[in-house]
């Protein structure tokens, strides 16, 4: 475990909670500013979906915990067409990003008139911007088959496009709150933008020589699952799956790619570099030209340097860490999911609307971890939170031989500091932090 705390001198409360509705004495607290009594509990968008109450026996465990994912708001018609490919879907969380993802790369194969993954690469960054409008994937393939630039407008990226990196210049970012049951209250989801428009890329797509035949295509194009089925990370898949399946049933009736139905390979990254490694190695075998992930950015970084070797693309729905903008990828890789120096302020906004004086982040120590908590933490700091009011802890991997995070000594840190706001930054593993800190007494607001 590594802790840190914040380097600089804490600010009065009125800089500190400039912008916040309240500078008064926070609720729980005691009169010298030291934090007492509980902790309201915040989480990102690796633990804050519906299945992360499954791992825990007690139910209302969760209820008044909250935080923040990249999301637009979805459509009912777009929730009810998940459910026709996947009828049990308890969340929705990134399945607008893959299904954009899929059907993007759809649009480059066909505006590229190849399979070729370099080609499908060039035609991506242009996808989103500078064409003729377009929403759907028969409206958008008519276009490509014509060989007419066209703007997609998709679910997660409906305005701005992508940067010259392959990631989203602007972003949509939901408030998430769970409830008694564990679960995540829709009704009390809200939306707050983040981004710059004006980072987004001026490159336009470049229709490509159409071939006639397969043999001149390379269709079918194929592309390779590289998504959490297993893993720390696997209550996130099941509606990333669904965004996936929707995306390849819609673009298959409307006529396919390159006169050939898109071809859907399963694979599992396992939230780990070995088993991700093990399922490139496959798609490659197999000729997969597009690769739709990795889940963790961690393992995205992990697999990078085979994917490029292959000459794959590799494009991600659910990527965040700020590391990966300049990652060594050949112009290869892309992802639907914004950085993470967006979630940053965008989650600081939200725990400083709360008015708290002292805050402990949580975080598990890997790119999207680490990642994100200097990201939360230079957000804190710019409004005045940091030096004694700031603790900032790290767990590492791998786990015991039981599967556990032991947290034991960092959850009584954690009761020392006395914290009135507690920020947790991992996956599925979360969970022993919070019962590690609940058996050394802290509690949670509920």
């Amino acid at each position: 475990m590594h802790i840190r705390r914040g380097t600089a001198i804490a600010a009065a409360c009125a800089a500190l909670l400039a912008g916040v509705s309240a500078c008064g004495s926070t609720e729980g607290s005691s009169e010298s500013g030291v934090a007492a009594g509980p902790v309201q509990l915040y989480g990102t968008d690796g633990n804050m979906i519906s299945s992360f109450g499954d791992e825990f026996d007690q139910p209302g465990t969760l209820r008044g915990m909250k935080g923040t994912t990249p999301m637009t708001p979805l459509t009912d018609d777009f929730k009810d067409r998940l459910k026709g490919v996947s009828p049990d879907l308890a969340d929705y969380v990134y399945s607008g990003e893959t299904y954009d993802a899929v059907l993007m790369s759809a649009f480059a194969a066909e505006l590229a008139g190849s399979t070729k993954p370099t080609a499908i690469a060039e035609q991506l960054i242009g996808i989103p911007t500078g064409g003729t409008p377009c929403d759907t994937a028969k409206t958008c393939l008519a276009l490509a088959k014509a060989g007419k630039d066209l703007a997609y407008r998709g679910v997660s990226m409906r305005s701005g496009g992508f940067t010259d990196a392959g990631e989203p210049s602007v972003a949509s970012y939901a408030t998430l709150h769970f409830d008694g049951q564990d679960q995540l209250d829709e009704g009390k989801m809200e939306f707050v933008g983040a981004g710059d428009e004006t980072q987004t890329s001026t490159k336009s797509v470049q229709p490509g020589t159409r071939g006639t035949t397969p043999a001149s295509t390379g269709a079918p194009l194929k592309i390779g699952g590289l998504l959490p089925k297993t893993g720390d990370l696997k209550g996130a898949y099941p509606p990333m799956a669904a965004g996936a399946a929707l995306a390849i049933k819609e673009v298959n009736a409307a006529g396919g790619v390159l006169g050939e139905d898109v071809v859907f390979v399963e694979g599992d990254d396992g939230t780990s570099a070995e088993v991700a490694k093990a399922t490139v190695e496959s798609h490659v075998k197999d000729g997969v030209h597009v690769i739709l992930g990795a889940g963790a950015s961690g393992i995205s970084t992990a697999v990078l340097p085979q994917v490029k070797a292959a000459g794959l693309v590799l494009f991600s729905p659910c990527n965040t860490a700020s590391s990966l903008t300049g990652a060594d990828d050949g112009g290869l890789y892309f992802r639907t999911a914004p950085s993470d120096v967006m979630q940053g302020a965008a989650l600081g906004d939200v725990i400083l609307r709360d008015g708290p004086k002292r805050i402990a982040i949580v975080a598990r120590n890997d790119e999207y971890g680490s990642g994100l908590e200097e990201n939360l933490r230079a957000a804190l700091d710019r409004s005045g939170v940091s030096g004694d009011n700031l603790l900032a802890l790290t767990y590492d991997q791998p786990k015991d031989e039981a599967g556990n995070v032991d947290f034991a000594a960092g959850a009584e840190e954690i009761k020392s500091f006395k914290p009135d706001a507690l920020v947790l930054i991992g996956f599925a593993e979360s969970a022993d932090v919070i019962k590690a800190l609940m058996s050394a007494g802290v509690e949670f607001k509920h």
